[in-house]
């Protein structure tokens, strides 16, 4: 039963996937979705080609596999480029959960088969599975975010304050005074 829905998803895998890009893409601003649309050149265009070789390879695992390891390494490059720009936790693990509706959009036929509903359980858990794993990655990426910005405003404060002879060093005999 389940076999016949992995077949049916691998054999419509390029449509359902060039949906999801597509998806993906509209949820960046205008000019940079007809950017990342138009150009496919990896050199060109790496946040385009990253996204779409990422959803290929999420795709693949989403059907059948779910290793974790796998998916993380898929997924981490596209959530670390959201995770970077201005969108909220929802916008940026969002994408995911729109492959829901595209599967059952290209599925519409197979769908009324009660061995592909069944199925369709499964393929869901496993997407609520990689949201939840793509949440993970946008929180460990804003953290080493806001981590870079504490520790570059404190190392700009530490150097105003050694300017300015605020700063005593310790040294093993204890504080020295400065100008000592």
């Amino acid at each position: 039963m389940k076999d016949n829905l992995v077949s049916i998803l691998q054999t419509k895998k390029s449509t359902i996937v060039k949906k999801w890009f597509e998806l993906v893409v509209n949820s960046y601003p205008p000019d940079t979705a007809s950017f990342l649309k138009g150009q496919s050149d990896q050199f060109s265009n790496p946040v385009g080609h990253t996204t779409q070789k990422g959803l290929e390879a999420v795709f693949d695992e989403v059907v059948s596999g779910m290793d974790r390891d796998a998916i993380v390494s898929f997924l981490d490059p596209i959530i670390r480029i959201r995770a970077v720009q201005d969108f909220t936790p929802s916008q940026a693990v969002g994408f995911i959960l729109d492959l829901k509706n595209v599967i059952r959009e290209k599925l519409k036929k197979e769908l009324k088969s009660a061995p592909v509903q069944a199925g369709i359980a499964d393929i869901d858990t496993n997407i609520d599975r990689l949201c939840l794993i793509g949440f993970d990655i946008f929180v460990t990426c804003r953290e080493a975010i806001y981590q870079l910005k504490v520790s570059t405003e404190r190392d700009k404060i530490y150097s105003a304050f050694s300017r300015a002879g605020l700063v005593t060093e310790i040294s093993d005999n204890g504080p020295e005074s400065p100008g000592a």
